[in-house]
């Protein structure tokens, strides 16, 4: 892009606000989210690459100051958005690129920079994350082709959650299973629940070490235990689909439902695993949406299918973290993020309800307040735990480990 393209009104101030600004890319199977983000964390440049591969293929940029521009490429694929995004953002001059990987098996406990082996075992462990971990090798070797000089990153979904105990991470199923398939719980969303937990023991007065129920809600739902800032257990598994109730997603079920459809109604083991992915949740209850705040006015407006997705999900995210609490050595509180936990003060408050018998009490005024990113508590002055709105950046948290790995500032 040459220095006279006339889309930016940010290039002279931009590169004093970037200061060795890092780049962020999340990779996933038909989107690319991206961030710039300056050494200090202060100053970004986001965006996103949709519908890739459709004929609606587009990006979506906005600029330092705030400009919002569109790129059409229709039937773009992953390399062409790629080379389209690093055109937009190479006058900042980034200094690394950190990437987000949704599997890095139990090989990989922290982010680790890029070589050909690490490329290789992303590649590898396709096995585990077949729509998300190709996707993710698409865009280390994309920017390896333009920038073969500037250092990369992975930051695995996955790694946070290595210090799970065995007692946690094991099924009770056949020991060769695990030791020759690797089958054992992984947990993911990793990023958002070191993000949200490092930064409740930042904002709270209690003295550490703290013991967090991290609650990250949203299209994609988990939870997890955090302690001293080490995950001790968490509700997704060997697959994202294991745990809460989610947008589309299941979440926990009989394990014998994938035979009793294929031998009541014929389904086939894919077919069984597309429904329980794509076609649950909150969309398989209501029969109306993935999105809460579609299910939430069709409830209120009288819809039972509706009131019993909300029901259900409340329940069963206050169930499962009831269970979490279990892993605490101490319970300092409970940590609400996401689009759901962020967002919706009705769905904290039906999930604290499930969990009456904790002696937990919050402020109801406070909790309606906190929304739209707003971050704060709202617990009473007399209640058992604390209760924290935290809005999660899991671009500021792999832009922080991409630094750390690299041993930079």
């Amino acid at each position: 892009m040459s220095d006279s393209t006339p889309i930016f009104n940010d290039r002279n101030t931009g590169r004093s606000k970037l200061i060795n600004p890092t780049l962020v890319l999340n990779c996933g199977s038909s989107s690319i989210k991206y961030a710039l983000i300056s050494e200090d964390e202060s100053t970004r440049i986001t965006g996103l690459a949709e519908n890739l591969g459709l004929d609606t293929a587009r990006i979506k940029h906005t600029t330092l100051n705030g400009e919002k521009l569109e790129i059409t490429i229709p039937g773009g694929r992953h390399e062409l958005a790629l080379q389209k995004i690093l055109a937009l953002l190479e006058q900042y001059h980034f200094i690394a690129v950190g990437h987000r990987v949704v599997h890095g098996g139990r090989e990989y406990s922290k982010a680790v920079r890029v070589d050909q082996h690490v490329l290789d075992e992303v590649k590898r462990l396709k096995i585990l994350a077949p729509l998300h971990n190709p996707a993710n090798a698409l865009g280390i070797e994309a920017v390896e082709a333009i920038y073969p000089d500037i250092p990369q990153v992975v930051v695995f979904d996955t790694a946070f959650h290595q210090t799970m105990p065995p007692v946690a991470y094991r099924y009770p199923i056949p020991k060769a299973l695990y030791e020759e398939e690797k089958i054992r719980r992984y947990g993911f969303h990793g990023t958002s629940h070191a993000y949200v937990s490092e930064r409740a023991s930042t904002l709270t007065d209690t003295k550490g070490p703290h013991g967090w129920l991290t609650a990250h809600l949203g299209n994609g739902c988990s939870a997890s235990a955090v302690y001293n800032g080490e995950s001790l257990d968490t509700s997704m598994g060997l697959t994202p689909l294991e745990g809460l109730m989610m947008g589309t997603r299941s979440g926990d079920v009989d394990p014998s439902l994938h035979i009793h459809l294929k031998r009541k109604l014929g389904m086939s083991l894919e077919e069984v695993d597309t429904m329980l992915n794509s076609e649950s949740g909150l969309l398989g209850i209501s029969g109306l949406s993935n999105d809460l705040r579609t299910i939430e006015q069709a409830a209120n407006e009288g819809h039972k299918d509706a009131q019993l997705a909300i029901e259900m999900f409340c329940y069963r995210v206050g169930k499962y973290l009831a269970s979490l609490s279990c892993a605490l050595p101490d319970f300092t509180g409970i940590v609400f993020t996401g689009g759901i936990g962020e967002n919706s003060s009705t769905t904290r408050a039906r999930i604290l309800d499930v969990m009456r018998h904790f002696g937990i009490n919050f402020d109801a005024d406070k909790n309606d307040e906190l929304v739209g990113g707003a971050e704060g508590n709202f617990q009473e002055q007399d209640s058992s735990i604390e209760l924290w709105v935290v809005p999660t950046d899991e671009e500021c948290q792999i832009a922080k480990e991409t630094r750390q790995a690299l041993g930079l500032k």
